[in-house]
């Protein structure tokens, strides 16, 4: 199954309780060779509406940080651990996140990222397994360890966060968020070029 295919199973999904107030799936857009991969909690009421991710005043800032270290849309891949909207925009539960995952972990493995972006808490715990807050992780590297092969992974401050705590001062939110997102452009130029495989899911049946 490619990334197209994945797609269009994905939009007919109706495994949690999301899907019956959902107007769109949000599955994810980017470049399907991309080799960073940003992962967010779930889509808000405009990417419910156009069924992208991240399209928002979120959004918006999201495509800031990436142009401030020369990178857009199109050189990236961005998902979200839950494809369709929580209501009112609350956190996607741990029912939901269970639901979903099988689609997240198939698109990580179709797309081969080197790196992965974590925006706040819920992807955050999502892929390191762990109950830590983002204030806790955030700026820490570790390791995306669900495929075959561990993939970097830097945990971020979600945008929507930073427009609630948009201090630019030394130390505040989006002075660290300059600080992860040059790490990671730095990270990604040290790296290899990545190879030519698709990574395995380790111990799980994705259908």
């Amino acid at each position: 199954m490619n990334l197209e295919q994945l797609h269009q199973t994905c939009s007919t999904c109706t495994a949690c309780k999301l899907a019956p107030t959902r107007q769109n799936v949000v599955f994810g857009e980017g470049n399907p060779n991309a080799r960073l991969m940003l992962i967010g909690e779930g889509p808000g009421q405009e990417e419910d509406r156009t069924g992208r991710p991240f399209v928002g005043q979120a959004g918006q800032l999201l495509d800031q940080i990436l142009a401030a270290v020369g990178w857009s849309r199109a050189d990236v891949y961005i998902a979200n651990v839950v494809k369709c909207r929580p209501p009112n925009n609350r956190n996607p539960e741990t029912d939901e996140v269970a639901a979903c995952d099988h689609w997240l972990l198939e698109q990580i493995r179709l797309i081969r990222p080197q790196v992965i972006i974590t925006l706040g808490n819920v992807p955050t715990q999502w892929a390191l397994s762990t109950t830590l807050g983002i204030t806790k992780t955030r700026g820490q590297w570790a390791e995306f360890k669900k495929l075959s092969a561990p993939i970097a992974l830097l945990p971020m401050f979600h945008p929507a966060y930073l427009l609630r705590n948009a201090i630019r001062t030394v130390g505040g939110p989006k002075w660290l968020t300059w600080q992860d997102i040059k790490a990671v452009k730095a990270k990604l130029e040290a790296m290899p070029e990545k190879p030519d495989q698709t990574l395995e899911v380790e111990q799980t049946t994705l259908f």
